[in-house]
């Protein structure tokens, strides 16, 4: 593997997903683009609905069959675009060179095969030429690296807590060594406890095996411990994109939405008796609004962010969509 982190890994240009249904085409992912290099943690930020499952979905190109589909748009893993990759190719790469960590452990392991099995099918497909003996010692090698004592992988799923079901997941993602790991809110079951013992885990390990990993969360907490850049995502599109430092600085301007999302989060400073909630709903991904999708919310919205779709204003790695700048964009202030 190569440890040059300054290296581009992932590269997804211009994605749009959409869902075709009996009721209509909802849209996704509408157009989003950002880069991941070896060795580093994205974080995918947004309320249920904004597509950030979709988008990890797509990258693997498990989008459900006849529904789902990449309309347009570019993903190219080292180099190579995944979008052209047939379905054959496509297996050889899940697992080995991308895996993911799905979002309930209790749905994603089958309650009829021991953990050990569910792990060591993985090194079976992706490497035929080892023997039982190698595939067992892999096996013990990976339930202990996530703190699970080897002489488990007899048991079954129902045998486990939910944070040790989530360590097997894991392991089961990391058991062939993948340069990709797309981890889908890897701790919304688990409790706060286990979740921090989860995640000291898996920045372990990322640092050890220097994967590199995209994180979808809804938790800003997490991603201030985890994430070295951070893309928030609503509607479809990424709105604000930027590293950790620029999202959480608040003396930069912001989106409102993100400065939604950050004043919804109870504060440890200040009296405030009630947190302060970002109005209305996500849009119906069949019946998106014109011009900026998030106006309907926005207490700023103007008469242009109902017509115009905004551009970006880039101030070095920080990019935000919003009509609010449209003076900084032009120089003015």
């Amino acid at each position: 593997m190569d440890n040059n982190k300054n290296e581009i890994l992932l590269n997804v240009e211009d994605l749009h997903v959409q869902y075709d249904t009996s009721d209509g085409t909802a849209c996704a992912v509408n157009g989003i683009s950002f880069q991941i290099k070896r060795g580093e943690t994205f974080g995918l930020v947004g309320e249920t609905g904004a597509g950030k499952t979709t988008t990890a979905l797509s990258i693997l190109k498990l989008l459900p069959q006849r529904v789902g589909n990449i309309s347009s748009g570019k993903i190219e893993f080292e180099g190579r675009d995944l979008i052209k990759c047939t379905e054959e190719e496509m297996r050889e790469i899940r697992g080995s060179h991308i895996s993911m960590i799905f979002q309930d452990p209790m749905t994603s392991l089958n309650p009829v095969l021991t953990v050990g099995d569910q792990i060591a099918e993985s090194i079976e497909t992706h490497h035929p030429d080892l023997s039982q003996d190698e595939i067992e010692e892999r096996v013990d090698n990976v339930l202990q690296l996530v703190g699970i004592p080897a002489s488990r992988k007899y048991e079954y799923p129902h045998q486990f807590s939910g944070g040790m079901k989530q360590r097997v997941v894991i392991a089961m993602a990391l058991v062939c060594d993948p340069m990709l790991l797309l981890a889908d809110e890897p701790t919304t079951a688990l409790d706060v406890t286990v979740q921090n013992q989860v995640l000291d885990m898996m920045g372990k390990l990322k640092e050890e095996l220097n994967t590199s990993m995209i994180l979808i969360t809804h938790d800003l907490g997490i991603v201030c411990q985890m994430c070295d850049n951070v893309a928030i995502m609503y509607a479809g599109e990424i709105i604000e994109i930027g590293s950790v430092y620029d999202i959480f600085d608040f003396s930069k301007p912001h989106h409102p939405y993100t400065k939604g999302l950050f004043g919804s989060l109870p504060s440890m400073q200040g009296d405030s008796k009630r947190l302060k909630p970002v109005a209305g709903l996500m849009p119906d991904p069949m019946n998106l609004p014109q011009g900026c999708k998030f106006n309907p919310r926005c207490e700023h919205c103007a008469e242009k962010c109902k017509t115009e779709h905004p551009k970006p204003f880039t101030d070095g790695t920080h990019s935000i969509r919003c009509h609010l700048y449209d003076k900084l964009k032009a120089g003015e202030i």
